[in-house]
Parts: structure tokens; sequence; C-alpha cells
């Protein structure tokens, strides 16, 4: 109790530890239907664009997460359109918006501001770059992700598992897949200040994969993933304060903990 309350003490922790359950519960819902679905690298791609577009706006002098979530978003349905209009497919896709952005994103960087700390902060997270405009945008959009899951719950239940069938029942199954997109996208711009670009998609693939070991059925891999993702982020940032350690390395690490736990689990129960 008085570890907890010397760290609720200070105002960027009680901003990071709300973010950061808010972001925990977007990632997990949102990670086990793009595992399902193998989509897991799109966070990936999504994160690199994020960190271009977060680079440009700190070069122009933009308002980061206004001139960042339309870019992503965009990038997010070029993404999917792209793998199924053209020859290139997922992988190659996702490799070349990688490289493209991170390329475009440093370079407008280096022809300004250079790689100051807040280029660092983007790449690497840190909880004390958090604002309280970028913790009352978290609020929000985190809600909004929330709800909209709950509300298309069935609907993303029957696209993660077989578009033929659900397509076959008259479920516009672009239309949710571009949802889903939607959600990622902005789920990845808002995880980028306390993740950093390099490691936010590791929260949206480890509490999935983890919850995957044990669980058998969606709704409750959806909620054990949950629960996953929340304790590791309450860890990794009790981690990161005790022992001043970068939060988003901290809270990957101990999603690794546990994914190696549920792994070892599985094994003895088979």
């Amino acid at each position: 109790m008085e570890l907890i309350s010397t760290m609720l003490s200070y105002s960027f922790m009680q901003r990071a530890f709300l973010v950061g359950i808010l972001l925990a519960l977007c990632s997990a819902l949102l990670g086990v239907s793009l595992v399902l679905k193998r989509y897991s690298m799109i966070g990936d791609g999504l994160s690199h664009v994020g960190f271009g577009a977060l680079a440009v706006a700190a070069a122009c002098h933009f308002f980061p997460m206004a001139f960042t979530i339309p870019v992503v978003i965009v990038a997010a349905f070029f993404l999917l359109r792209l793998s199924t209009i053209s020859d290139i497919k997922g992988d190659a896709a996702t490799a070349i918006i990688c490289s493209s952005a991170l390329a475009i994103g440093i370079t407008a960087a280096s022809m300004t501001t250079g790689i100051n700390t807040d280029i660092q902060n983007f790449l690497f997270g840190s909880i004390l770059a958090l604002t309280p405009a970028d913790v009352r945008l978290s609020i929000i959009a985190s809600i909004i992700i929330l709800l909209l899951f709950i509300v298309f719950y069935n609907k993303i239940f029957a696209v993660t598992f077989d578009e033929i069938f659900a397509a076959a029942t008259g479920t516009n199954v672009q239309l949710y897949n571009m949802l889903l997109a939607l959600l990622t996208a902005i789920t990845i711009v808002l995880g980028m200040r306390m993740m950093g670009a390099l490691l936010i998609s590791g929260l949206i693939v480890f509490p999935a994969i983890s919850a995957m070991r044990l669980c058998h059925q969606f709704l409750s891999t959806v909620l054990v993933a949950a629960g996953i993702s929340v304790l590791c982020m309450v860890t990794g940032l009790t981690a990161s304060f005790l022992w001043a350690l970068p939060s988003g390395p901290a809270i990957v690490l101990c999603n690794l903990a546990v994914f190696i736990i549920f792994y070892g689990l599985a094994k003895v129960r088979q």
C-alpha cells in the first residue's frame, strides 16, 4: 500500500496507469482477432508509419496526435487494400510500408530538429512524455474502441474465424475488416507515447498468443488476454518506477515472462 501510495503521488504515474490500463484492454481485445487472422504484423507496420508521421509532425510543429491518427488510419486501409488488389502480398506490403515510413521519419527529423529526446520517446516510449492532452485523447479514443468492439463483437467473431461463411450469412466482411484496421490504427497511435514505435506491436501480440496456450474458445481467450495485458501493464509500470527502467521494454518483458509461463503450463497439460 505504501508503494502504491508513493507511485500515485506523482501525476505522471497517475497518467501512465490510467492510459496504460485502457491501452492494455484495447490491445488485448484487438490482438486476439489480429493473431487469428494472421494480421499481427500489421501492428508492426502501422507503428512504423506512426513513427514517421510523428516525426514529420514534430518537424512541422503540428499537434502530434491530430496529425498522426489520420495518417495511420489511411495507411491501415491502404495496407489491407494493397494485399487484395495487387500482386504484392501482405508480408511484402508490410515490409515496404515499414521501411518507407521509418526512412521518411528519420529523414524529416534529421533535416529539422535532429534525433532529439522527443524523437527517441516516439521510438522507445516514455511515461514522462504523456501530456494531459494525450491523456484526454487516449481516454476518449479507448472508450470508443472498447464500445465498438463490444457492440460488433458477434460480427468480429464471425469474420475472424470464417470470412466465407460470414459473407454467406450476409455480413459485410470488408467493412468489418476495415473496422478492425481502424481500431488497430488508433490503438497503435495511442500506445506509441508509452510503448514506443518499436515495441507497441508486442502489446498486441503477446497477450493473445499467451492466452491461446490454454484457452480454446474465442470469448475465454479474449478475457484471459485482457487480464494478462492489464497485469503486465501494471507490473511493467511498477518495475519501471522502482528501477528506473524504460516503460516500453519493461512491459514487453513482463509479457514475455507470462508467455513463457503459459507455454510451459500448456506443455505440462498436454
